[in-house]
């Protein structure tokens, strides 16, 4: 079941990634998930767990790393377009 929650709120945290950077109209439920995911990883590694948490992960430095991951990976697709 945590495994459950963990993907809800990943997802949540992509979107949210996306929203802020304007990029989530173009993201999937999966590229969301990932991107929340992963970038709960990075943030929590980066800023580490403070703020409220959720499904064990720490919603401030998630949000933010989902923002680094998201601009990244929109960085290196717009590179690999042009």
């Amino acid at each position: 079941m945590h495994l459950i929650w963990e993907l809800i709120v990943g997802a949540i945290i992509g979107a949210i990634a996306g929203a802020l950077t304007s990029k989530g109209q173009a993201m999937g439920w999966v590229a969301n998930i990932v991107a929340g995911l992963v970038g709960s990883w990075l943030g929590e590694s980066l800023l580490g767990t403070w703020g409220p948490v959720v499904a064990g992960m720490a919603l401030i430095p998630s949000i933010i790393g989902a923002v680094i991951v998201v601009v990244i990976v929109s960085w290196i697709l717009s590179r690999s377009h042009n």
